[in-house]
């Protein structure tokens, strides 16, 4: 396969012809450079009146390889031609190299161009491109390929610092100026209207003082070494590459219509800076927002009422690392009501809504604190969680959330820091986990007990200042702000004068007469339904349902709601077979009149979970562990109300609808470690923990 290279534009802020003569140093020999060893002129020629200057050289490099490949291939250098047309009307050096020894088994071909500024005579510009084809290589093609690779990274690694050392050793000998070439012949130039034409087909047109080469866009330019490392991060020579291919590729495809270069990054790692498939990627995501109207949500989106009453979340400064802190105080919201008096859409795009101020809010932060700030921190407290949260559609809106922000904001999660989680969270983690991608479980970190806040061992303290954590947490409650957060805009942050206060509501449950009848959550339920059964029950009615567990350890889920009237729920186990084990209990939805008279608790079957008694219009979630194999028995019956002296009235049942399913043993304790036992203490999901 073909590897590519492609460099940003590099500036040196020294005029052309200082960098020309600090380029010429590099020949014969650079110890800079060991690998190269020396060069010899074979061609060296200048155009009538000096404008157009030819150069080619023989360049002998040292083959930095294992020995055993030194004595297979047989030599211990290999052979460079480089050409270079330097035309001084236009300040333009034109370089190609490809490689002599192997021609017919590999093919380099590298090609550099240094020239003007175009907004800055006084500063060069230069640009590098290279290709690289084994096409046989006695058996050792991947192993040369990498080595090649490898090589080459570093000599570029090297390349800018080299003409620096040079300029720098100039002006030690006191160069720091070289007089720009004028044209003093007194006749016009005879070969200057000879176009000249290297091998890297670079045509020079003399009386135009144009090339025909593209020059950079002024996009281009602003990709520069230099703004990479101030607005992007750290980078290294293959990954600016792959940036600026991309950056291209998407240009071809949509013009001047090309996301910022944040976006194009964090789709690139997305894809571990794999050009096609961030370019796939991409362009969904592209097509996405169009039909979507991503765009404009953040100036045409108003929250809904119910979610500034009732959704406890919001933007709180920012963590140790600059990074945009928003907070959600998952534990006190009302999945089950938000979701019935807006909708799942309404909820989507309020998701979508905060995702695109976090991509605001890094850009500003960027300008802000001096350097890059790609990825936001989100702080996730769980204090209130039950098993209320695990309602089935409520599991469902939030993996369909996961599944599209995953796709059209991928690598914008810097950290996910999870508070004071209960017992029941490792059910919730075990629904979700599966669907998140793994680069971003990685990021979770995990605390469950009361000591939160301690520092060390991924302690709250570690990734958010003292002085700014919220005060439901425990934060001070002196005024002031620490003043590196007083430098960003706030036009979203809600929050007042003291630091550690927020105006995130407290959430709670949502009143019933606002949720929405004509939602497609409550109005159509065949997609319910199809996992919740619906049974009617009369007075000392009970139904029962029977599960067989072969899977010790396995984990058993229920969710239901009570529509009308009261019913206790029971969960039961049975303690040893007897003739009527397929009596009294039933999968198919029959009701029994109960558990058989001949049944003796403590003998027969045991209570695992306590009778709960359910009132009319409750939603109830749990979850047991089935630590032994056998038969378990959920149980629902209706309570007779003792203050209703009315005749019995066959017509008044009680009406609930349920699901229930089992989670097996293995998946349960693979899904959250430490967690399953955990009430106090800390988990960190990963160890590879990028700060």
């Amino acid at each position: 396969m073909v590897q590519y290279y492609q460099s940003p534009v590099r500036v040196y802020k020294h005029p052309f012809a200082l960098v020309m003569l600090a380029y010429e140093r590099r020949f014969p020999t650079c110890p800079q450079i060991p690998v190269f060893v020396g060069c010899e002129v074979t061609l060296d020629e200048e155009s009538h009146g000096g404008a157009i200057r030819k150069t080619e050289r023989r360049c002998k490099l040292n083959v930095e390889a294992p020995y055993i490949l030194k004595k297979i291939i047989g030599v211990d250098f290999v052979y460079f031609i480089q050409r270079n047309v330097l035309d001084r009307r236009t300040s333009c050096l034109e370089i190609e190299a490809c490689n002599e020894s192997f021609s017919s088994r590999v093919t380099v071909v590298e090609k550099c161009r240094y020239y003007l500024h175009p907004e800055n005579p006084n500063w060069t510009c230069f640009e590098q491109t290279a290709s690289l084809d084994i096409k046989n290589f006695f058996g050792f093609e991947s192993s040369m390929e990498k080595l090649a690779m490898k090589q080459y990274a570093q000599n570029i690694a090297k390349g800018k610092e080299i003409i620096e050392y040079f300029i720098n050793e100039l002006k030690e000998e006191g160069i720091t100026y070289v007089e720009p070439w004028t044209d003093s012949s007194p006749e016009k130039d005879v070969e200057a209207d000879i176009p000249v034409k290297s091998e890297g087909e670079a045509v020079v047109n003399k009386e135009s003082n144009d090339t025909e080469t593209k020059l950079p866009s002024s996009r281009d330019m602003q990709l520069s070494s230099d703004y990479i490392a101030r607005y992007l991060g750290k980078l290294n020579m293959m990954q600016e590459s792959r940036l600026v291919q991309l950056r291209h590729s998407i240009e071809e495809l949509r013009g001047s219509s090309v996301p910022g270069d944040a976006t194009l990054l964090r789709f690139l790692r997305a894809r571990e800076f794999s050009v096609e498939k961030a370019r796939e990627m991409l362009t969904q995501s592209l097509h996405w927002r169009k039909k979507h109207q991503v765009d404009k949500l953040l100036d045409e989106y108003e929250a809904p009422q119910v979610v500034k009453d009732y959704f406890p979340g919001g933007w709180h400064h920012f963590d140790k690392d600059g990074r945009p802190l928003y907070i959600l105080r998952l534990g006190q919201m009302d999945v089950k009501g938000l979701l019935k008096s807006i909708g799942e859409d309404e909820v989507l795009l309020l998701a979508l809504h905060v995702c695109e101020e976090g991509l605001q809010l890094m850009d500003e932060a960027t300008t802000t604190w001096g350097y890059p700030v790609s990825q936001w921190t989100l702080l996730i407290d769980l204090e209130g969680l039950n098993m209320r949260h695990l309602w089935r559609p409520g599991i469902k809106a939030l993996l369909r959330i996961i599944e599209i922000v995953e796709a059209n904001y991928p690598e914008t999660m810097g950290r996910v820091l999870i508070i004071r989680a209960p017992r029941c969270f490792p059910i919730l983690w075990t629904l979700i986990s599966t669907f998140i991608h793994e680069n971003t479980r990685n990021k979770f970190v995990f605390s469950c007990g009361t000591d939160y806040q301690e520092q060390g061992a991924g302690g709250l303290t570690d990734y958010i200042n003292q002085d700014v954590i919220p005060d439901f947490l425990g934060g001070p409650s002196e005024e002031g702000v620490c003043e590196m957060y007083d430098m960003v805009p706030r036009r979203f942050y809600v929050i007042d004068a003291e630091a550690s206060s927020t105006f995130i509501v407290d959430g709670g449950v949502v009143p019933k007469q606002l949720y929405r009848l004509d939602l497609a959550i409550g109005a159509s339920t065949e997609h319910e339904h199809s996992l919740y059964q619906s049974i009617s029950l009369s007075r000392g009615q009970v139904h029962n349902v029977l599960i067989h567990s072969n899977d010790p350890g396995a984990v058993l889920t229920w969710d239901f709601d009570v529509m009308r009237h009261n019913v206790t729920f029971t969960v039961l186990r049975k303690t040893k077979h007897s003739m009527s084990d397929d009596v009294g209990v039933s999968t198919n939805g029959d009701h029994e009149a109960s558990v058989p008279k001949e049944w003796k608790e403590g003998v027969d079957c045991v209570k695992v979970e306590p009778s709960v008694l359910c009132h009319d219009g409750e939603s109830i979630q749990g979850t047991h562990i089935m630590q032994l194999a056998g038969s378990y028995i959920l149980q629902w019956q209706y309570v007779d109300d003792q203050t209703d002296r009315l005749p019995a009235i066959t017509s008044h049942k009680a009406q609930l609808m349920y699901f229930y399913e089992t989670l097996p043993s293995a998946q349960y304790r693979g899904s959250m470690m430490s967690l399953q036992s955990a009430v106090s203490g800390k988990s960190i999901a990963s160890s590879s923990l990028s700060r």
